[in-house]
């Protein structure tokens, strides 16, 4: 079997479709499947139209002698992915871990619903917006088979209209480098004392960031020794940046920006409690990693994050921008570090069914029977 990979980075890019890309690229063909990668990161040099136009040529000449050809989104890529494979032939597959749509309507277009509420509508949304959802529906619609990372965004897709017949759930691998030093070396290290709390996200609307430091405030009141970290960068920084000066809390609210892989794996594992206030997830890699580096986490019920975190059981879930409910949460993680270790011990047992492995043979399993 030949499969072509039409991604939008791969490396020396980082980001999660690039990791992913490069572990099919390294590990398919030692079960028998022949891989080839077209990135469209390659173009980028190119002004803007002319760089899709070079891409799907070469998508075009790629897809020659492929099989299949995998596309990792149903836009930038998967448009002319689709376009490729219906010239060449091919088996079309793609992978949809979001919706570009909803994220384009909510950073540009004023959108304010929910996910769930937006993948069921169409004609109340601008016209941008109108087109991004089209042409989501025509590739989902035009693929033999979705994949997708969750329960979630499975039934996301389905909203669309589109056959969730033809959608297979396949969780992503996960794979953690071990850090070696404890928690309370790195929280040295990094100069942190006190009880802290660590978020990381790209700072846009849906990751609630705004809430998180309503809340953090309100915790700050009995627990002044407390820090909030918040590790990431976006559009929103300068709108929290402000809050945080208003509310008089610049010597312990921390803005590290954007943070290599390793650095910001250190602030995770240091924390006393990893917060996620985030109301839209596909499937969380973050917490995934926050499990395997031990950190107690609180989120909210959104999305996969319920596939990952029972409440309870192996973290704490709360609603969306329920900021007494984030702050109650908070104050009992960091009052009872017992049943916080009791928390995250789970959470490091239970992130174990994530793996590359388990992963990469149902992904084989399921090309195979194409």
């Amino acid at each position: 079997m030949r499969i072509l990979i039409a991604t939008g980075i791969y490396p020396p890019q980082i980001g999660g479709p690039a990791t992913y890309s490069k572990l099919l690229y390294d590990e398919l063909p030692k079960r028998g499947i022949s891989v080839e990668v077209a990135s469209f990161g390659e173009f980028l040099s190119y002004p803007w139209g002319l760089r899709h136009v070079l891409y799907f040529f070469s998508l075009l000449s790629k897809a020659t002698d492929a099989d299949i050809v995998y596309a990792q989104d149903p836009v930038s890529v998967g448009l002319p992915a689709l376009f490729a494979s219906q010239i060449r032939g091919n088996t079309f597959v793609v992978k949809i871990v979001g919706d570009y749509a909803w994220e384009q309507g909510k950073q540009r277009f004023s959108v304010t619903e929910s996910l769930d509420e937006f993948s069921l509508h169409y004609v109340r949304y601008p016209w941008q917006v109108k087109i991004m959802k089209k042409i989501e529906k025509y590739v989902a619609d035009g693929a033999k088979r979705i994949i997708t990372p969750s329960e979630y965004l499975k039934s996301i897709i389905g909203n669309w209209g589109v056959d969730t017949e033809k959608i297979s759930v396949i969780y992503n691998g996960f794979h953690m480098t071990e850090m070696k030093k404890t928690p309370s070396v790195i929280k040295k290290n990094l100069g942190l004392r006190g009880k802290v709390i660590v978020s990381v996200g790209r700072l846009v609307p849906w990751k609630g960031m705004i809430s998180l430091i309503e809340s953090f405030s309100i915790l700050h009141t009995t627990m002044t020794d407390s820090t909030l970290i918040i590790v990431g960068d976006g559009p929103e920084r300068e709108k929290l940046e402000g809050r945080v000066v208003e509310l008089g809390l610049s010597d312990s609210i921390l803005f590290t920006g954007q943070l290599d892989q390793v650095r910001a794996f250190e602030y995770v594992k240091s924390a006393d409690v990893f917060a996620l206030n985030t109301s839209y997830e596909g499937f969380s890699h973050q917490l995934l990693e926050t499990m395997a580096l031990g950190t107690t986490i609180v989120t909210t019920g959104v999305g996969g994050n319920r596939e990952l975190i029972r409440d309870g059981e192996n973290g704490l879930i709360v609603d969306v921008d329920d900021i007494q409910g984030m702050t109650d949460a908070l104050v009992r993680i960091l009052s009872d570090k017992k049943y916080a270790d009791t928390l995250s011990r789970r959470a490091k047992r239970d992130v174990n069914i994530f793996t590359d492995e388990i992963m990469l043979s149902k992904l084989e399993q399921e090309l195979k029977t194409l």
